[in-house]
């Protein structure tokens, strides 16, 4: 399955949108999981839009997107979801679909609910110095950390952007050994420890089940 990491995507090969379907708007990082999660469940009438998986480098656009996206397809769908997370909107998100009767993923962003935000909650205030991977970002460290913050060209600033961090902590939501090599090297290249959790896909997985049994 191949999906483009940072562009508007639609879920092809699906029925036309009608009003008896409904719709995710999903940040473009979760695109490979929803759309594992919709084949399992066998969710034909469940059609998937995303965000550029960038605009998590500009939380201060997300909720206007979000927005944007809910207007524009409202009227095509019985009810729409938005699977996204707080992800640094200090709240914006969450009162714009409050305000359009959406209803979003709960918790602060996809770290916490790919590990379950109850689980999380529980030991976040001791991993204050703990970096975070998802297999998304495992996939994606040049794109979205590297290269970003120019490492590409000065990777002796490393020392300088994470110096208080003191691991890595890479929550996967496969069995990869692919990608926990590519984890581990990020952790290497930042100089911190390694950790790796298997996630699953946490709370994410029952958001997309009541999606698409709403």
């Amino acid at each position: 399955m191949t999906l483009p990491d940072d562009d508007l995507l639609t879920e092809r090969g699906l029925a036309p949108a009608g009003r008896g379907r409904v719709l995710l708007i999903a940040c473009g990082a979760l695109a490979r999981e929803i759309l594992l999660l919709k084949a399992r469940g066998g969710w034909e009438h469940l059609d998937l839009t995303c965000l550029p998986a960038i605009l998590h480098n500009h939380p201060e656009k997300i909720t206007a997107a979000v927005r944007a996206a809910v207007e524009k397809h409202r009227q095509a769908y019985r009810a729409i979801y938005v699977a996204y997370a707080d992800c640094g909107t200090g709240g914006q998100l969450q009162a714009a679909c409050a305000a359009l009767g959406v209803e979003m993923v709960a918790g602060p962003h996809c770290y916490s609910f790919f590990e379950g935000n109850q689980r999380f909650a529980e030991h976040g205030e001791s991993e204050i110095t703990a970096f975070y991977l998802t297999d998304f970002l495992a996939r994606q460290f040049d794109a979205f950390v590297w290269t970003p913050l120019g490492l590409d060209r000065h990777p002796e600033l490393a020392a300088m952007y994470f110096g208080n961090y003191d691991k890595l902590v890479y929550l996967a939501q496969t069995e990869d050994a692919a990608l926990t090599a590519k984890a581990q090297d990020c952790a290497r290249r930042l100089g911190l420890d390694f950790e790796r959790r298997l996630t699953g896909y946490g709370d994410l997985a029952g958001f997309v089940e009541r999606a698409a049994r709403a």
